[in-house]
């Protein structure tokens, strides 16, 4: 195996799953920049681990949820005790070609979930199976079903703040 060739190739095919992990880790473009250079970075030193057994979409996932989620521990100690003003410029950013509001306020709360919870929320939106999601997060898929459940409640009653108050 080619481990150039298939970085390349894995970043140019699997970007935007990537993204859709780093996007959910951080709530500024700095710590996205850096969060994705780390996930790079892992993907890299694990081409020669790849065996096979799982697709190269999961293979990736896994590495990028397990590096955003020590990223994000590592971070929080850092800024421990610290107000963090970027994650409040966040919501005053004026965004005159906002695609979707909704999909940034979704992102938003996924942001605020704990590691678990904002893993499932992923996998589940990229449509994984809750086996497949059990699999990766080495929980029961009955777990899994439970954490859904209560994430979806979560979100529904954080929708109708959103309805009346915006993010």
């Amino acid at each position: 195996m080619d481990q150039q060739k298939t970085f390349n190739s894995w970043i140019k095919d699997y970007r935007a799953l990537l993204f859709k992990v780093v996007r959910a880790y951080t709530l500024n473009n700095d710590d996205a920049n850096d969060l994705f250079q780390e996930i790079a970075i892992q993907v890299w030193k694990s081409i020669p681990n790849f065996r096979g057994e799982s697709a190269a979409s999961t293979w990736l996932y896994r590495i990028a949820l397990n590096t955003a989620i020590r990223w994000s521990k590592r971070e929080r100690k850092h800024n421990d005790g610290k107000q963090d003003f970027d994650s409040s410029a966040y919501m005053l950013e004026y965004k005159p070609d906002q695609q979707d509001e909704r999909l940034e306020w979704l992102y938003y709360q996924i942001a605020q979930m704990d590691e678990v919870d904002k893993s499932l929320t992923l996998l589940l939106l990229d449509g994984f199976s809750y086996k497949e999601m059990a699999e990766m997060m080495g929980i029961s898929d009955s777990n899994i079903g439970v954490k859904i459940h209560r994430i979806k409640k979560y979100l529904v009653e954080r929708s109708k703040t959103y309805d009346s108050h915006g993010v």
